[in-house]
């Protein structure tokens, strides 16, 4: 039997790059048109910010948590989770959890040592880059990991705050990213994290000064395999 998968919604661009690269890419491993069962559940965006902005992890904890179980009394055997930054309440719920879930940092690094990177650079909202979200994820397989400046912080997290999860996706913004990313590759850098999932709309893999591991179709690939195993 093919999984139920789960996917567990923070922004609207990020889950429907997540939903729309399953629905897609299962086809090549099934057949046409044939993908898991997918059910969705997003509270809005504010309730998780005004927990974020507080710094109440625990408040994020239980909107995953509750929306975990409205997933699994739909059906669904597992759960994913395409938004990086909320990641950082990932081990404040997971005991509670009634089913089980793919972490987005692990998958990314499981990408990464296959592919044998060993100096990854982390691009996401400042929550994300000041948290241990990636670093102890990548530890784990012996990567290294560094973030930008503040400066380029705040110009990454306003660029998703105001653009990226509100769809805006600009020329000016991607070759601001493409700045960003050349400094991390001056740093010694071999791959660059697109650890926001809304950045895989913006950045062009083909333009990037470095090669990209894209967190959110990292995720939902390891979802579509965790499904038919």
């Amino acid at each position: 039997m093919v999984k139920h998968i789960g996917i567990i919604g923070c922004s609207a661009e990020g889950v429907a790059l997540c939903y729309k690269t399953i629905c897609i890419e299962a086809q090549e491993k099934l057949f046409k048109y044939r993908h898991p069962e997918i059910t969705i559940h997003t509270p809005p965006l504010s309730d998780y910010m005004q927990h974020i902005w507080n710094g109440n992890w625990e408040g994020v904890a239980e909107l995953m948590l509750n929306s975990a179980k409205i997933v699994a009394n739909a059906g669904a055997d597992f759960a994913i989770c395409p938004d990086n930054t909320i990641h950082q309440a990932f081990d404040l719920m997971i005991s509670k959890s009634p089913i089980p879930w793919l972490h987005i940092a692990k998958v990314v690094g499981e990408e990464a040592k296959q592919k044998r990177f060993k100096h990854l650079g982390i691009l996401g909202t400042k929550y994300l880059l000041n948290s241990p979200v990636y670093s102890d994820a990548l530890k784990k397989v012996g990567i290294a990991c560094e973030i930008p400046g503040v400066p380029d912080q705040d110009k990454i997290d306003k660029t998703i705050f105001v653009e990226l999860v509100n769809g805006v996706f600009s020329e000016e913004s991607r070759k601001e990213f493409n700045k960003i990313i050349q400094k991390l590759a001056k740093n010694g850098c071999d791959a660059v994290v697109l650890g926001c999932t809304e950045i895989p709309l913006l950045v062009d893999p083909d333009d990037c000064p470095l090669p990209t591991l894209d967190s959110t179709r990292l995720l939902a690939r390891a979802a579509i395999n965790k499904s038919l195993e």
